[in-house]
């Protein structure tokens, strides 16, 4: 599949703050791309260039490219083929669910013909048929953020860019829109979304690029990322009793100590290994799992993908 976004060498800067710095990526069509990274890694930012709203800083070599178009001048190109799901939900509260994508729909041109038949499809798709009517401060968070999701595909656009899509959301509510989203990628769409949990980040995508501080730290399919450079198995430290008897085994071969956070992580290769060290710490207070991306994260920068710049 051809890539229908291509970013090049780009920059952006807010002063004396570097929002992103020298990134460079490609999304391919019918594919999910996720930005993924802590709170001002320069996520959002690049996600505007790209649709238009923001412009990249003056460079020769820096280019930015969707659909052949470039946004920084043919922002109307650009948006006419995307739909825009923003962080907040900027919804039209004096006016019901369908009157909102009416209204929206006007924009993009639909006559009525077009606009109800595809909302009524919309609104089936996210469950919300039966909020039809409901004015939006009757709505839950959830069905809020579906909303605007919903309103973004009124025009059937080709990508549909999400901006921390399901933050602020139960887990009941962010699996569903999950489930919709992978949907909506098997019928051909391209997904591109920014996002600082690691759990959706490896539920959507299929390649992710993390970011820190406006930089690509690493690019590739969340599997590949875990599989090719952390141990697979991670020991969590709960408890001071279980701190302590750690500090007091000291170091052991085939483990890998990191203390960046308040409780030691222990690291191996070998879930045996760790079983064996963790019967030496006595009841409780720790727990073995398998390494994800947030381990990837922490063990690439330093700090947790929750933390602040």
């Amino acid at each position: 599949m051809s890539a229908i976004i291509n970013v090049s060498h780009v920059h952006k800067s807010f002063g004396a703050l570097i929002a992103v710095d020298d990134l460079s990526f490609t999304v391919d069509g019918s594919n999910c791309f996720g930005l993924l990274g802590p709170n001002g890694a320069g996520k959002t930012t690049m996600m505007k260039m790209i649709y238009g709203k923001a412009r990249r800083d003056s460079n020769p070599t820096g280019s930015i490219q969707a659909f052949g178009f470039d946004p920084g001048k043919q922002e109307l190109d650009v948006k006419i083929l995307s739909g825009v799901v923003p962080q907040e939900n900027n919804l039209d509260a004096e006016l019901n669910v369908f009157q909102n994508l009416l209204v929206y729909s006007k924009f993009y041109g639909m006559s009525k013909a077009e606009s109800r038949p595809r909302i009524d499809e919309l609104l089936t798709f996210f469950e919300l048929s039966e909020k039809k009517k409901s004015k939006i401060r009757e709505l839950s968070g959830g069905m809020k953020r579906r909303l605007v999701i919903a309103r973004a595909l009124l025009h059937t656009p080709k990508l549909l860019i999400l901006d921390e899509p399901t933050t602020g959301l139960d887990p009941q509510v962010r699996h569903l829109i999950w489930e919709k989203l992978r949907q909506l990628k098997k019928e051909g769409l391209t997904i591109l979304l920014t996002t600082h949990y690691m759990e959706e980040a490896f539920q959507l995508c299929d390649t992710i690029l993390i970011m820190d501080k406006g930089r690509k730290i690493m690019e590739g399919s969340p599997q590949s990322l875990v599989k090719d450079n952390i141990e697979s198995y991670v020991l969590e430290i709960h408890s001071d009793e279980a701190t302590k008897a750690v500090l007091k085994i000291g170091d052991v071969d085939d483990i890998r100590l990191d203390r960046t956070h308040e409780r030691p992580f222990l690291y191996s290769q070998d879930l045996e290994t760790l079983q064996k060290y963790a019967r030496q710490l006595g009841k409780g207070g720790y727990y073995i799992r398998q390494s994800n991306l947030e381990d990837l994260f922490l063990k690439l920068t330093g700090r947790a993908l929750g933390a602040d710049q």
